[in-house]
């Protein structure tokens, strides 16, 4: 077992192309992991290098918008010799269906990670019928 191989696949980042934009750079799609529980669904997003001022969730005709701007870091006195790492801005949205209730709607932010909590309303979540015996 010590001696087997894991293939790793790079992953490309991915850009928003569709939007028409008023500020210059990159926009990412940020990785989103999605989890789910009988009460709540649990999006958690990848935003590294995001402030946690320059965040912005949004809520509008059912569609959750989330987006970050990064201010470039250039440390001073010093000229990038190779760069791996781009900078830009993070935009994702998400349509929303009646199973969630909009107004409980919860998010924090910590190291780059952006979690967002989306109860289910009342009517989405399930609920153990009892049975009765005669």
């Amino acid at each position: 077992m010590a001696n087997e191989k894991k293939t790793i696949q790079k992953r490309e980042a991915e850009t928003v192309d569709k939007v028409e934009r008023t500020r210059a750079g990159k926009v990412f799609v940020p990785p989103v992991d999605i989890y789910e529980t009988d009460s709540d669904i649990f999006l958690v997003a990848d935003m590294p290098g995001v402030d946690e001022k320059s965040i912005d969730v949004m809520l509008e005709k059912d569609v959750l918008s989330i987006k970050g701007r990064v201010k470039p870091f250039e440390p001073e006195g010093f000229d990038l010799a190779y760069g791996e790492y781009e900078v830009g801005d993070y935009e994702r949205s998400f349509s929303l269906n009646e199973e969630i209730d909009q107004n409980k709607i919860e998010a924090t932010y910590k190291n780059g990670v952006l979690k967002l909590c989306l109860p289910k309303a009342e009517p989405a979540k399930p609920k153990k019928i009892e049975v009765k015996y005669n």
